[in-house]
């Protein structure tokens, strides 16, 4: 991992190849999501922009060349490019890894706020993502269950799953930063990460109030901030692998079996992370 960080930020021309290359892979908002990243710590946030710029070129040349649709590449570009962005500069800005992951947070709920006052009519936004997912799983011999698939799970899931590759590609990009054998700066470990109170109070009010007058955005809302711990009860994971009491296969263990076990083995990652940030399970096994 190291030669790969190395590589990638001794010449320009390895970054723009680097973004363009991984923009091409299956998982492309967060591979290519992780160099960009990387780029902006590593270099500042105008010389990854200009190499993004570079880099953007070169794809809309291979998609002209490829027969593919340049209007959907540029989407993927943007969305790709720019969130993760920002959170590097953010991060560069703060020097605070947990400042950085409590003002994403912020920043999706208000997204997920707007996109329910702007979107009238979920139900209908949300039909033809589901005729294409339909379409695919017929192609594989499956059948996907519509009715389970209901408007507020389709936003649900859109506003988690985008939250955390986001995040992913912060955090893995900020390790490969750590990983240049150039000085680096330290923005804190992902093992001490913290929503907070705030955030932890916030999760139970909308929750409460979405009980209280039957608002169903509201219960959309406590969801997604209740899930949101998962990623603290993750860090508390790896910290808890890294005083030695996690063996590293238990680790690996947990998110090999995520993708498996999914709603259960991530509500209860994100119960214990809730936890944390009220009674500080951490901070009290470092006193005792």
């Amino acid at each position: 991992m190291q030669a790969i960080a190395k590589w990638l930020v001794a010449r320009p021309q390895n970054a723009v190849l680097g973004l363009a290359s991984t923009l091409m892979l299956p998982a492309p908002q967060l591979t290519s999501g992780v160099i960009m990243v990387l780029l902006v710590l590593a270099q500042g946030p105008k010389l990854a922009a200009y190499k993004a710029l570079l880099a953007g070129v070169l794809l809309a040349a291979m998609s002209l060349l490829a027969g593919l649709s340049l209007p959907s590449m540029m989407v993927l570009m943007v969305a790709t490019w720019i969130p993760v962005m920002l959170l590097a500069v953010l991060l560069a800005t703060t020097r605070s890894l947990t400042l950085t992951l409590q003002v994403s947070v912020i920043i999706t709920v208000v997204a997920m706020l707007l996109f329910q006052i702007v979107v009238t009519d979920a139900a209908a936004y949300w039909q033809p993502y589901l005729d294409v997912m339909s379409e695919i799983m017929k192609q594989n011999g499956l059948q996907l269950d519509t009715e389970v698939l209901t408007p507020d799970v389709m936003t649900i899931s859109a506003a988690l799953a985008l939250w955390l590759i986001v995040t992913a590609g912060l955090f893995l990009g900020y390790w490969l930063y750590r990983l240049t054998p150039v000085e680096t700066r330290d923005f804190g470990r992902f093992q001490d990460l913290d929503l907070g109170r705030v955030i932890a109070f916030a999760a139970a009010l909308a929750a409460l109030l979405a009980f209280v007058i039957d608002a169903a955005w509201l219960a959309n809302i406590a969801f997604v901030l209740l899930a949101m711990f998962l990623i603290q009860g993750l860090s508390i994971m790896h910290w808890l692998r890294g005083k030695g009491i996690l063996p590293v296969a238990a680790l690996i263990a947990v998110y090999v079996l995520m993708p498996i076990l999914q709603v259960v083995l991530v509500m209860v990652l994100a119960l214990v992370g809730y936890g944390d940030a009220w009674f500080g399970f951490r901070r009290r096994f470092g006193k005792a």
